[in-house]
């Protein structure tokens, strides 16, 4: 856990100092998104569409592999630890 913890804060780093940058140079979220002819919205929409779309195949899916891993984890012989 405490790797993952590690590289999150690096991943975090990472962005803050290329945020950073990017700001000292006069590059902002809505220049980049005027650059992509986009706008807020279009973002909101298309994040909502993603999750329409994910949210009941991942519920399906669990369905099937949550119980299998449970069944294959119990019936797995001990460790020799």
């Amino acid at each position: 856990m405490s790797r993952f913890l590690i590289n999150l804060c690096k991943a975090v780093l990472a962005c803050l100092i290329m945020g950073a940058v990017l700001s000292f140079f006069g590059i902002t979220m809505p220049a980049l998104l005027a650059l992509l002819h986009l706008t807020p919205d279009d973002i909101r929409v298309g994040l909502e569409n993603a999750y329409i779309w994910s949210a009941p195949r991942i519920v399906l899916g669990a369905v099937i592999v949550l119980p299998a891993w449970l069944l294959i984890y119990i019936f797995l012989p001990p460790r020799g630890e």
